[in-house]
């Protein structure tokens, strides 16, 4: 399998690779890059991204000549030098917060549209670009590859109040982004959202890049190496 490389050392993955001896490639050469890069946004190739393990994200280009004011964007797999997951017994509840859980109702795969358009609305387009928005979309409605887009939002006396959305595939499901309008609502969001996950049979809360909040949850960091081995795991 021939490799490509961008000037700056960034692996370009094409939609023909066999992505899982990639992510093999990748652990076995030390590769110290943050993101590799694609310029394909076809749905079936992101889902086949997620399948192997990578975060997908995205960025528009600004920085060559456009004509007509085409905007032209990058896709960004991200395996993460560092990964942040959270498995379930591991999961720490503060006692200031414990007293809110009941206040709250979680909503599993529910509002999806609204709660990914909430957060390009709160984050910005910076990674959430339309072309992978609408590649995500497309793959919720088809499953491709048994990867599954999906959502949780939080509600407070009827009225959503956090939310995120996320990638459930195999046993595993991958936190993308999220929002919250309510003091703490953020966090109960995420702790209802492990608990249900540990509840139906998935194996770990893959949370992306290791963040402090995330660590006060119970999170751990994680290399690389390991977490392809507990992610394939959980594809069996």
């Amino acid at each position: 399998m021939w490799l490509h490389y961008t000037a700056a050392g960034f692996l370009i993955i094409r939609p023909e690779d066999d992505l899982h001896r990639i992510v093999n490639v990748l652990l076995e050469t030390g590769y110290n890059k943050d993101f590799c890069v694609s310029l394909d946004f076809d749905p079936d190739f992101i889902a086949r991204l997620m399948k192997a393990g990578f975060l997908v994200m995205s960025s528009r280009i600004f920085d060559i000549e456009v004509e007509n004011d085409v905007d032209y964007f990058v896709l960004l797999p991200k395996l993460h030098l560092t990964r942040s997951i959270l498995f379930f017994d591991n999961l720490h509840i503060k006692k200031s917060i414990q007293r809110h859980l009941n206040r709250f109702e979680l909503r599993p795969d529910a509002e999806f549209d609204y709660i990914l358009d909430r957060c390009i609305t709160v984050h910005g387009e910076d990674w959430l670009t339309p072309p992978l928005v609408a590649a995500i979309r497309n793959i919720r409605q088809d499953k491709l590859h048994g990867v599954y887009p999906t959502s949780f939002a939080l509600y407070q006396d009827g009225k959503p109040v956090a939310g995120e959305f996320g990638i459930i595939s195999g046993r595993v499901y991958t936190s993308y982004s999220g929002y919250y309008d309510e003091n703490n609502a953020g966090t109960v969001q995420l702790i209802l959202t492990a608990r249900y996950l540990q509840k139906h049979g998935f194996v770990f809360f893959d949370l992306g890049m290791p963040m402090d909040y995330k660590t006060a949850l119970g999170a751990t960091d994680v290399s690389p190496q390991e977490f392809v081995k507990y992610f394939r795991v959980s594809q069996e």
